[in-house]
């Protein structure tokens, strides 16, 4: 199953569809990027900390570059449509210990109400900003390194080593058996909460391996062929969601209680009526998860 071109107005995923050119060659040419950020037009990502600043629409809060402090490092988000250049800051008290929590009931609603294109703006400053904070130093010889590349990768003045944003790779599924999807439901999460099953991918394990893996160890099903739905960016702290639907040989669930509080099989009209807003015996992920997608994609059959 893919998503095809009809599916995707309704189904896209959330943090997806970012509107600016993120502008490579410009991290290549320091004149340029000079240039850039002295541009009177350039405009600056305003932040608390990591969470987004916002206007009264609703929309993500930008300012310009004459409110970058002395001491931040500016990082290129990239360049709208008209050439204009957008920035984020990496700020120079910015740290692990004094970062915001990472889904906030706050953030979750902003999130929900933040455009497509502009959730995908703050999800890559989101993400490079909490990934410069974590890895100030050397993984090789522990010296402190520096930014370069225009935020985009940081170089150590020791051993030349250089070092780029990572990103980790989850797998995030749904086991289908006789018209049902298997749902499962994690610890702590809202009254009603269910949703797709998630993991990390492991070295030396694909895609494919990733799923039938996890789906086994937290529910205990066995799943054969899997799917390709759609992928997602996620920035908390900054990995990338590769949704698919795989299909389950059998229904025998044996729940994995250190992983989830709960799993269950429910029928494709049931989960049809859900996302239709309908009552039902589970509430479904937020529109901005892949979950959800992976769900719609799922429920249409």
């Amino acid at each position: 199953m893919s998503l095809t071109a009809d599916l995707m107005p309704d189904v896209a995923p959330g943090f997806t569809g970012g509107m600016l050119d993120r502008a490579d060659a410009l991290r290549h040419d320091a004149d340029a990027l000079a240039a850039a950020q002295g541009d009177w037009r350039a405009r600056l990502l305003a932040l608390d900390g990591l969470l987004p600043g916002v206007t009264d629409e609703g929309r993500l809060a930008w300012t310009s570059m004459a409110d970058l402090p002395d001491d931040a490092e500016p990082i290129l988000l990239g360049l709208d449509e008209s050439g204009r250049p957008h920035f984020t800051a990496l700020l120079a008290g910015m740290g692990v210990d004094n970062a915001p929590a990472m889904r906030s009931p706050a953030l979750m609603a902003v999130l929900g109400s933040l455009a497509p294109g502009e959730a995908a703006t703050y999800a890559a400053a989101r993400s490079v900003l909490d990934w410069h904070v974590r890895h100030r130093f050397c993984a090789k010889c522990g010296t402190a390194t520096a930014m370069f590349r225009a935020g985009w990768a940081r170089k150590c003045p020791n051993c030349a080593t250089e070092h780029f944003p990572r990103v980790d790779p989850v797998v995030i599924m749904i086991a289908e058996h006789d018209g049902r999807a298997l749902l499962g439901r994690g610890k702590g999460w809202p009254p009603g909460r269910y949703s797709a099953l998630a993991g990390f991918l492991e070295p030396g394990e694909s895609i494919e391996e990733a799923v039938a893996r996890e789906i086994a160890e937290e529910s205990g099903v066995r799943v054969g062929r899997v799917r390709y739905v759609a992928s997602q960016p996620w920035p908390f702290p900054s990995s990338l969601m590769i949704a698919c639907v795989a299909e389950a040989v059998d229904d025998a669930i044996t729940l994995d209680v250190n992983e989830l509080e709960d799993a269950m099989w429910v029928p494709r009209e049931m989960v049809r009526a859900v996302l239709r807003g309908e009552e039902g015996p589970f509430l479904p992920p937020p529109p901005y998860a892949i979950a959800h997608t992976l769900l719609t994609v799922w429920a249409k059959g």
